[in-house]
């Protein structure tokens, strides 16, 4: 049976370092500062906004919520951005997606400076992904990363399968395995026999949003999992990409689903966060 990757404690363990981190920043007159964009009246976005609130007063971070009606201009929406970034008791943006259909994320996205951009999504921190000089990463593939430091998990030299391609997710979470010298290779809906390119993967990264899609026969004995789907299965219940029990029979190391990579995701926005604060004041940061 798969040891689980217990999201949990890893990120109680996080919240713990950073708490003492902002402690420190406070003692030098430097509150971090977080300001979250709510457009509408999403409730899935309503409960990750406060969710993200409650982080940040856990760890001491100062935030603020900006709540738009649905019907706020794309315009409106800019200008708030734009007065954010030239605020300095603001040191990350991030404003909550999906946004209602009226309004255009790209633009929004591009609007914030690459050095408030706490989710990692402006192409500026994208391209630094890319070539490895990267201080921002979007939260939910960092958070993968920190499961896989903690358990000791090292990608280098392993077969590393990433299944699915999204800018938030998949094409990052390629990039950081391959920068710690995994052999890569990112599966979609086009992938041929995609069986048996994730049956030889020693790490599988199951990012497709489809509930239980990844089944035991598509996993080589002794391989780790991580599970970053949340879906509801047939009978409403929470649940992730991968057939949990008969998947655990065969991993070494697997994410449970909640309890995984979820508690990771805002732990590594706080981590973020932070980074930028000491970044815009010129200070190292400190990840112990």
């Amino acid at each position: 049976m798969a040891v689980l990757l217990d999201g949990k404690a890893a990120s109680a363990a996080v919240r713990a370092r950073l708490k003492e981190e902002v402690a420190e920043l406070k003692e030098k007159g430097i509150v971090p500062g977080l300001a979250v964009i709510i457009v509408g009246d999403d409730p899935a976005s309503r409960i990750y906004v406060n969710n993200k609130k409650k982080a940040c007063a856990e760890v001491g971070i100062y935030s603020e919520e900006f709540a738009l009606p649905a019907d706020t201009t794309q315009e409106e929406l800019l200008a708030l951005v734009a007065s954010l970034n030239g605020r300095s008791d603001i040191n990350g943006i991030l404003c909550q997606l999906p946004l209602p259909a009226s309004l255009e994320e790209k633009p929004v996205i591009e609007a914030i400076s690459p050095l408030k951009d706490v989710d990692a999504f402006h192409a500026a921190n994208v391209g630094h992904i890319m070539i490895g000089d990267f201080s921002f990463v979007p939260c939910t593939p960092a958070g993968v990363m920190e499961l896989l430091h903690v358990a000791g998990i090292d990608p280098a030299g392993k077969d590393c399968v990433v299944i699915g391609r999204s800018n938030i997710v998949g094409k990052p979470m390629a990039m950081l395995l391959l920068h710690e010298n995994g052999t890569v290779t990112i599966c979609h809906s086009k992938t041929k026999d995609l069986q048996a390119v994730c049956a030889r993967a020693d790490i599988l990264v199951a990012a497709v949003g489809r509930a239980k899609f990844v089944t035991a026969d598509m996993v080589k004995p002794g391989a780790v999992v991580v599970d970053v789907g949340m879906n509801r299965d047939e009978n409403g219940k929470l649940c992730g990409d991968v057939d949990f029990g008969p998947v655990a029979e065969k991993a070494s190391y697997i994410t449970p689903v909640p309890g995984g990579v979820g508690p990771m995701t805002i732990s590594m926005l706080l981590q973020n966060t932070v980074k930028a604060a000491c970044l815009q004041n010129a200070l190292l940061f400190d990840k112990r």
